[in-house]
């Protein structure tokens, strides 16, 4: 029986391929290639270019192979970009999620873990975040995510639906080989941002506000390695296969770092002096997200082995340095 990843030629889900195959698994891709690529798809997946929003596209899949459980990565995740253009975020994710579920529950696939965001807490009413504190998200992105939360529930409770949804923190890194990587365009991530102007790509970091009630003045955010990721989810689809019931875990290290202690490191890893410039606040930007990831490591397990900055970064640049256009030169 094979594991389908949705959206696994994007960043987390590519990564997460490569630890399923690494695990001895076997493993279906299917991505519309909008925002991921298929350079990033690992050989040994058997890959389908599709969309989810296509029931067609998706009975044909589930009826060529036999899946045991569904990882599903696929939607647009710009908290900007939902907000200039909320209705490209509700057909892409409720509506491409409906349709999945849709297909999901004709072929009688019932186990599906899912990349949900911490933007459905919106304003944290406390540091750090619990998955049972309140969820009401300042941004249509983590509307439309705790909406997918929503209909699974619902689907749970008419079809049997089984579902484990992720609250994730900070993504970041690469795979510690360098093969892949993150590439987003454009790049709204701070790491790969300082990156690009180690890289010369990129003239100066800019820091946006300096005078949140932090330890320096700028934003604290919890950064989590993207293979840490990976392994949660994993570990998420096998509490699933082996009975768990629904649930929701957040996933970071529990630590949080400013904009100028991940600036500074980044020096220090690149040998750069990487200029920043300080400008105005963003909107919406709360002073300090940091993610009580216990539950994660009591119920599933789940042990990150890259929570310290240096080695995040380091994984980071051994990809940019060598992939200064992501995945244009592979």
């Amino acid at each position: 029986m094979a594991i389908l990843v949705l959206g696994g030629a994007g960043y987390i889900g590519s990564h997460t391929v490569y630890e399923l195959i690494e695990a001895g698994r076997d493993v279906v891709v299917a991505d519309n290639l909008f925002t991921g690529f298929k350079a990033a798809v690992h050989p040994k997946a058997r890959f389908y270019q599709l969309d989810i929003r296509d029931r067609g596209a998706l009975d044909t899949l589930f009826q060529a192979e036999k899946i045991d459980g569904v990882i599903h990565f696929a939607a647009s995740s710009q908290v900007g970009e939902s907000m200039s253009d909320p209705l490209k975020y509700y057909d892409n994710n409720l509506y491409g999620t409906m349709v999945l579920l849709q297909a999901m529950v004709a072929h009688g696939v019932n186990k599906i873990v899912f990349s949900s965001t911490a933007a459905t807490y919106g304003e944290p009413e406390r540091v750090p975040i619990l998955e049972t504190d309140k969820t009401v998200p300042t941004n249509c992105y983590g509307n439309t995510k705790l909406s997918m939360e929503q209909m699974m529930s619902w689907v749970s409770q008419a079809h049997g639906l089984k579902y484990v949804a992720l609250r994730y923190f900070n993504a970041c890194g690469a795979h510690p080989s360098g093969k892949i990587g993150e590439a987003h365009d454009p790049e709204t991530h701070l790491i790969p941002i300082i990156l690009q102007v180690a890289n010369g790509t990129r003239k100066q970091i800019s820091v946006f506000g300096d005078d949140y009630p932090t330890k320096d003045g700028t934003c604290v955010r919890d950064y989590i390695h993207v293979t840490d990721l990976a392994q949660a989810h994993i570990l998420a689809l096998d509490y699933l296969l082996n009975g768990g019931d629904n649930n929701v875990f957040n996933l970071g290290n529990g630590v949080g770092f400013t904009v100028k202690e991940v600036i500074d490191v980044a020096r220090s890893v690149t040998g750069h002096p990487i200029p920043a410039v300080v400008s105005p606040r963003r909107a919406g930007d709360p002073a300090q997200l940091i993610a009580s990831s216990e539950k994660a490591v009591n119920v599933l397990g789940w042990k990150p082995q890259y929570n310290d900055l240096n080695t995040i970064i380091e994984t980071a640049w051994k990809w940019h340095s060598t992939h200064p256009h992501g995945y244009e030169e592979v």
